[in-house]
């Protein structure tokens, strides 16, 4: 690596009001938060389902945003950074939380073996997006089951179906490979597959041809 090599900086919108901040504006920092936080929120609360342990997480993800953005170089967009922050400290929060489950169940069912050839295939109505399904008459259903993922899977869940990030960008805000990431989203679709798919056949029968 070249001596004088820097890495380069990902500018986005939020590049000017980083520079300010970082240049004594503090007082700007507010329009940072107004800017993230409701989106940290509802994503906390999609974790954690909790509303105390929700507001608690972002109020603890902004003071580390605060503590080291003197730190943050745009390596990355200033958004997967944040996110990065408050996913580490939802998975901490979670683990002390009362509604955190005593036993985590496993997901292995949900993946072929060895020899079993190529992963299932997912119907059609599982690739519809999740927030589309929140929106309907199942969401109680489809919450049900997402808060009953392993925090590892629903992470993915949330950030690539939910929030909308892209393989590698989940990847970096997880600190894992694109092929566990897509190995953990696959196997969690499976999983709501199978706990919607009752619902959904039952609709198919239901339903005048």
């Amino acid at each position: 690596m070249p001596q004088n090599w820097k890495p380069e900086i990902k500018k986005d919108e939020d590049y000017e009001l980083v520079q300010a901040i970082n240049a004594g504006r503090a007082d700007r920092f507010e329009e940072l938060i107004n800017r993230y936080e409701q989106k940290i929120y509802n994503f906390s609360l999609r974790m954690c389902n909790d509303v105390q342990d929700a507001e608690d997480m972002v109020q603890e993800t902004f003071l580390n945003v605060f503590k080291y953005l003197g730190g943050f170089r745009y390596e990355t967009k200033l958004k997967n950074w944040i996110y990065r922050i408050a996913a580490s400290a939802c998975i901490k929060r979670r683990r002390k939380s009362k509604f955190a489950p005593e036993k985590e169940l496993s997901l292995d069912e949900f993946m072929p073996g060895e020899g079993e050839g190529a992963p299932r295939e997912i119907p059609d109505w599982a690739n519809v997006p999740l927030d589309r399904l929140l929106d309907e008459e199942l969401s109680s259903i489809v919450k049900a089951g997402i808060d009953s993922l392993p925090d590892k899977y629903r992470m993915i869940l949330m950030l690539r179906d939910i929030e909308g990030f892209s393989t590698a960008e989940a990847a970096q805000i997880l600190d894992l490979t694109e092929s566990n990431v897509k190995v953990r989203l696959h196997r969690a679709r499976l999983y709501l597959r199978d706990r919607l798919k009752d619902y959904f056949d039952h609709d198919r029968i239901e339903s005048p041809s």
